[in-house]
């Protein structure tokens, strides 16, 4: 016979969550308009520092370095769930029959995903993901560093406008650059800038991924003499120039870089990618072993279940420069800009190439309602505006800005607002429930 509280925890409905704050250094601070504080004061409760601390990101989800808590009202609950000490994790690992069983097959008794928001003040790191396969080594050799063997595909969702770097620019664009920025030259040298500068469109394509190879990599190697003369001659120029002509937007871009990281070679590396500015309801994914800094504003971001990071520049944390230059893929181009699929009247539903997640914006205006169908695996909902009501099954629940609800596979939810109600959801890449019909 099931007990009371075990029927309890078979997961149905709705749960609310009490989510994490990380306070890295590059964040906003709640005095400039920083989202995560706004949303994480809302969610958890006041915090005494809220104007002084930055506010990175606000993490929802199982990841160990931020978990969500599960909380509950009820007296009968109140010791486990009411002041939110049980994690979603061991929540999940109770009733594992919230992920439904295609979820549970492929990924055992956790979220594949992590839905986050950064709030973003000054430049990331320059950092790529590792995939699957080099994630399990780090994570062997250097468990404290890279703190989960898993691979982290990402997409960013803009908020507000929202800047980064992305991948690297095309060899043609290179050559352009080799030809304007003398201080590249200076550091990677002549005879690696002659060999991009010989290169031809029909050229095979991986004899310009081994040759983009070595250049990033002797650039990103430059010693930190080298690297500060030549960051202190780019700067001079630039000021120089900038009263004559306009300077470009990627030199503005290495100025404003310049002086958030001083003397740091990620200011020059800037050059070799590509410069991108989303805007509000435009997304970018990047897949493995793709290099990218965010730079400024607020977005959505959406991962594999993972804080794996390999970063070379533009950071005062450690640095594995020749793991992040071997691993890079070193393809070419302008990343593609996401702008999502209307789902319905209000729903607009981005798909990266990535099993573990998807992630839709829903913006309902005043007195409309609209139904998230039921789906064979979890979502995670936030709700950044207003108020309204979501309904699941046969309880309803009032909800308001910065309230986080875990929902359970299967489960049809119906959203209605009497003011406005913008919400996001994450939840598992529907693409692999098409490929899995059994």
């Amino acid at each position: 016979m099931e007990t009371e509280l075990e029927k309890n925890h078979q997961g149905g409905g709705l749960k609310r969550l009490r989510c994490s704050v990380q306070n890295y250094d590059w964040g906003k601070r709640g005095s400039e308009g920083s989202e995560v504080a706004r949303l994480y004061e809302l969610n958890s409760g006041p915090d005494m520092e809220l104007e002084k601390k930055p506010f990175a990101e606000f993490w929802m989800g199982t990841h160990g370095s931020g978990p969500s808590f599960v909380v509950e009202s009820g007296v009968e609950n109140a010791d486990s769930f009411g002041s939110g000490t049980m994690s979603l994790k061991e929540w999940i690992i109770k009733n594992p029959n919230v992920l439904g069983h295609k979820v549970l097959d492929k990924w055992g008794c956790d979220l594949p995903f992590l839905f986050k928001v950064l709030s973003v003040a000054k430049a990331l790191s320059i950092q790529a993901h590792p995939d699957k396969e080099l994630a399990e080594i780090l994570h062997k050799l250097q468990p404290n560093l890279y703190k989960d063997d898993n691979h982290k595909p990402e997409m960013a969702l803009a908020i507000t406008e929202f800047e980064a770097l992305c991948g690297f620019i095309s060899i043609e664009e290179l050559k352009g650059v080799l030809r304007d920025v003398p201080e590249i030259v200076e550091v990677v040298g002549s005879a690696e800038a002659n060999q991009v500068m010989q290169f031809h469109d029909q050229d095979h394509e991986e004899k310009v991924k081994s040759v983009l190879r070595s250049a990033f990599t002797q650039l990103m190697s430059a010693s930190q003499e080298i690297t500060a003369e030549a960051i202190s001659k780019l700067k001079s120029r630039l000021y120089m120039e900038s009263k004559i002509r306009q300077l470009t937007g990627k030199e503005q871009l290495v100025l404003q870089l310049e002086r958030q990281y001083p003397a740091d070679i990620g200011v020059i590396s800037a050059f070799f990618l590509n410069y991108v500015k989303l805007n509000s309801g435009e997304a970018l994914y990047l897949g493995a072993n793709e290099p990218h800094a965010y730079l400024y504003g607020d977005c959505i971001e959406c991962m594999a279940t993972s804080d794996n990071v390999v970063r070379a520049g533009l950071t005062p944390k450690l640095r594995d420069i020749p793991t992040l230059c071997s691993m890079l893929t070193y393809k070419q181009g302008f990343p593609e800009i996401l702008k999502g699929f209307p789902l319905s009247p209000y729903i607009t539903r981005y798909l990266p190439p990535f099993d573990e997640f998807e992630v839709d914006r829903c913006i309902l205006p005043r007195g409309a309602s609209t139904v998230f169908p039921a789906i064979p695996g979890p979502s995670i909902f936030l709700i950044m505006v207003g108020e309204g009501a979501m309904c699941a099954g046969s309880s309803t629940d009032v909800v308001m800005e910065g309230d986080v609800l875990f929902a359970p596979a299967n489960s049809e939810i119906s959203v209605s607002t009497q003011s406005e109600l913008h919400l996001y959801r994450a939840g598992v890449n529907s693409r692999l429930f098409q490929t899995l019909r059994w």
